[in-house]
């Protein structure tokens, strides 16, 4: 039996997580839950899974699930704060960290998990694109095995040639480049001006993905795609240029590896979260994920078309933070969440996020992200800037 960890159980990633677990009950067993402020939900999840630990970010959200889980009789004992969270991540009968709360907050507990030796299952890709040097530097020093569960980079990992002690990189090995498909969300056929008037009501419509707000916003403007090369670049160790980006409208090819030979492999599928979550959860087997089957016949045909800097240029702005190097992309996660926030909230335009961005990029100096204490401060450094820019 192994024991999960579950770092944000109530998001999309999370709710597609406790699916699959709940279809293997035989193999998995819920050590922890954790959620920032969503009670019920999360009471929910405690009643089906019976934790033995949930933890909220938020205390005063943690005081009143904890009164919930009192009159209900359940044993799961409800702690709050960061601290609880790496807690949670580390702890002694933990085999499988999945690391799925969105943004900066998930950094600390993915850290204390590898530095643990866990086996985390990486939802959370600003983890990587904050701090992607300690973050690959822990799990290397500590033992601990990092398995992608974003659709392209685990569609990445599935073709290339892994190894159980060699997954992370593969010098060379006959690779010329991956490359990353990306939907191109609900505006890829918005002439510029009219980017100009959208509502967050239509950047969180993904045409066809069923993601939470901030992930869709990202999406819209493919920053998402941004912070995935990004984390490309860590995770398979291959340099900004070998890491391409196309439009795939269809969603159904998740992303390919190009090699020297001319070969192409590509990794398919419907749309579906659980089926990089069951991949990387039973690895190196396979366990039914709930996924329908795809059928070839009825999509019909697959469409590809090139990513343009132009039309997205927060794709744009990630490759030159990367190329940067330092806690460049760390600035840029930042600023986009300060932005992002600020659109959905209506205080500025779906055109101001990159503008946002480019300004904080423009202002900070990076410093080399050597330690946590620099990309930290760094974070919050951008932050301010963000929203001093937006006032």
């Amino acid at each position: 039996m192994q024991s999960v960890t579950l770092l944000g159980s109530t998001g999309s990633i999370g709710v597609s997580t406790l699916d699959v677990l709940a279809r293997h009950h035989e193999q998995y067993q819920v050590y922890a839950l954790t959620a920032n402020r969503s009670i019920d939900k999360l009471f929910e999840q405690c009643q089906q899974f019976e934790p033995a630990v949930a933890v909220m970010l938020d205390e005063a959200s943690a005081e009143k699930l904890a009164a919930k889980i009192k009159k209900a009789g359940l044993s799961t004992e409800v702690l709050a704060g960061e601290l609880a969270l790496q807690q949670a991540a580390e702890h002694d009968s933990v085999d499988y960290v999945v690391a799925a709360i969105v943004g900066a907050a998930g950094l600390l507990p993915t850290l204390s998990a590898a530095k643990a030796g866990k086996q985390i299952l990486l939802a959370n890709k600003e983890a990587l694109v904050m701090s992607g040097h300690l973050l690959m530097r822990a799990v290397e020093q500590n033992g601990a095995t990092l398995l992608p569960v974003d659709s392209e980079h685990n569609a990445i990992w599935q073709c290339l040639p892994v190894g159980k002690n060699q997954q992370y990189h593969y010098d060379g090995k006959g690779i010329r480049r991956i490359i990353l498909t990306a939907s191109g969300g609900p505006f890829r056929d918005y002439a510029p001006e009219d980017l100009e008037h959208v509502t967050p009501e239509q950047a969180v419509a993904h045409p066809n993905w069923s993601m939470g707000q901030k992930i869709s916003v990202d999406s819209a403007t493919m920053m998402n795609k941004g912070l995935e090369v990004i984390e490309a670049h860590w995770l398979f160790g291959l340099s900004n240029q070998q890491i391409d980006v196309v439009l795939h409208r269809q969603s159904i090819i998740h992303s390919m590896v190009d090699y020297v030979d001319g070969s192409v492999l590509a990794q398919m599928g419907n749309p579906d979260m659980r089926t990089p979550i069951a991949n990387a959860l039973a690895w190196p087997n396979r366990i039914d994920s709930g996924v329908a089957p795809l059928d070839l016949v009825t999509v019909g045909r697959l469409d590809f078309s090139e990513a343009d800097h132009q039309h997205f240029p927060c794709l744009a702005l990630a490759y030159q933070a990367l190329e940067a190097g330092g806690t460049s992309t760390a600035i840029l996660n930042a600023a986009n969440e300060v932005a992002v926030e600020a659109f959905l909230n209506r205080q500025i335009k779906f055109t101001e996020i990159a503008k946002t961005i480019e300004h904080v990029l423009s202002q900070q100096v990076a410093t080399s992200g050597e330690t946590l204490e620099q990309v930290l401060a760094d974070d919050q450094h951008a932050r301010r800037l963000a929203l001093d820019y937006i006032s």
